[in-house]
């Protein structure tokens, strides 16, 4: 019976992870948080990019090669008002299992800056968050070479 009812209390977090959720500026600092280990990968993209969904793939291939160490987190820069058209893109890239976050505020360009203040707005975009606190970025699709240097 125990069994049961913590399978039921899990349930609700394993459906959020492929589940498209609003962000917002106040979500931001725990996005940002450093991961526990290894790094969290933040690939921001957006439905008009046609570089972000080869991009999407790439990453998720190194996630899934790493599972300990790459933690990756999709959001679309585009309004969540457009649930529909974003879910698909995702699940047409492959990705629709990991953790996704759409815009869901006033001024995406606030957001951009607070996710990234030298960040120009182009996508597609990866921020790199590592344990340790430090960050990298990486604007445009990432090179075999880019992705390689992710991983410790």
């Amino acid at each position: 019976m125990k069994r049961w009812l913590a399978m039921l209390l899990l349930l609700p977090g394993v459906a959020a992870a492929g589940t498209l959720q609003p962000l917002r500026a106040a979500d931001v600092p725990a996005l940002l948080a450093p991961p526990a280990q290894g790094e969290r990968l933040i690939a921001l993209w957006a439905l008009d990019c046609a570089y972000c969904e080869p991009n999407l793939q790439a990453l998720a291939r190194l996630q899934r090669a790493h599972p300990r160490t790459v933690e990756l987190v999709t959001v679309a820069t585009d309004d969540i008002g457009q649930r529909d058209a974003i879910e698909r893109r995702l699940q047409a890239a492959g990705v629709s299992g990991w953790p996704a976050r759409a815009y869901a505020d006033a001024m995406p360009e606030r957001l951009n800056y607070l996710l990234d203040p030298d960040w120009g707005g182009e996508t597609p975009r990866v921020l790199v968050i590592h344990a340790d606190g430090r960050r990298q970025g990486f604007s445009g699709e990432l090179t075999a070479k880019q992705l390689e240097a992710l991983v410790p």
